[in-house]
């Protein structure tokens, strides 16, 4: 049977876990595609974050590590890893937690897109006040 939820009750949903989440950088993502691409932002929200964030299955610590090893392999991906390096952050993974996840990646996906991804987390790190990583 599948769910009756409107199309608006999954976006706000979707919205209240995306701001958990990735905090105003989410809201960011979402806001510029305003003038392009608005349905790709509702799916965003309201799939992405309203169905399958929200899911019980996993913590959110536990879904951004797989977010972040699956980013990391894909390379190419850098602006969105840069929002979930901050997200990790904010659902309580530590910086070393985020290298140690980019250095195992290495293993599977190769060095330069560790190398990347990794540059990507010094970036936010930085921003963040959390040099150097202990």
């Amino acid at each position: 049977m599948t769910d009756p939820q409107t199309r608006q009750e999954r976006f706000e949903r979707g919205a209240q876990v995306l701001d958990a989440i990735d905090g105003t950088a989410g809201a960011h993502v979402i806001d510029s595609l305003a003038d392009v691409s608005p349905e790709l932002g509702h799916q965003i929200v309201a799939w992405g974050f309203g169905d399958i964030y929200s899911r019980p299955g996993l913590e959110p610590r536990d879904r951004q590590l797989v977010t972040l090893g699956m980013l990391t392999a894909l390379g190419g991906c850098e602006p969105q890893l840069e929002v979930h390096v901050h997200a990790s952050l904010n659902v309580g993974l530590s910086p070393h937690e985020i290298v140690e996840a980019m250095l195992h990646a290495a293993v599977y996906c190769g060095f330069p897109r560790a190398l990347n991804a990794t540059f990507v987390a010094k970036k936010v790190f930085g921003e963040r006040g959390l040099l150097p990583v202990g």
